[in-house]
């Protein structure tokens, strides 16, 4: 490899990249007994510990809210009618999960 390459594989390492981005996931699960658990977690592995959780009802008022716990799982009782649940990440990572959408 020369000088020239060298720089410019040098220069490339430094730059960010944003397909090395990780992107939040969170799936919901109806567990049949009148709770929920969801599990949340990054696209690189990484651990959702601490990532902050809300359920909000179809008018988008807070029923409850919370974080990931050690092993990236929150577990909530079912709230009656249509909600959403929340995992937000930070800045352009929330993912928005319907009841809908949440199935035993």
């Amino acid at each position: 490899m020369n000088k020239k390459q060298l720089s410019f594989a040098l220069m490339l390492s430094m730059m960010p990249l944003t397909s090395l981005a990780h992107t939040p996931l969170c799936s919901c699960y109806d567990n049949g007994d009148g709770t929920v658990l969801c599990e949340g977690g990054f696209s690189d592995g990484s651990s959702a510990a601490g990532v902050e959780l809300a359920v909000v009802d179809a008018n988008g008022n807070k029923l409850l809210d919370g974080k990931m716990n050690g092993d990236s799982e929150f577990e909530f009782n079912k709230p009656e009618g249509d909600y959403k649940v929340q995992f937000n990440a930070g800045p352009g990572h929330l993912v928005e999960i319907s009841s809908e959408d949440i199935t035993e």
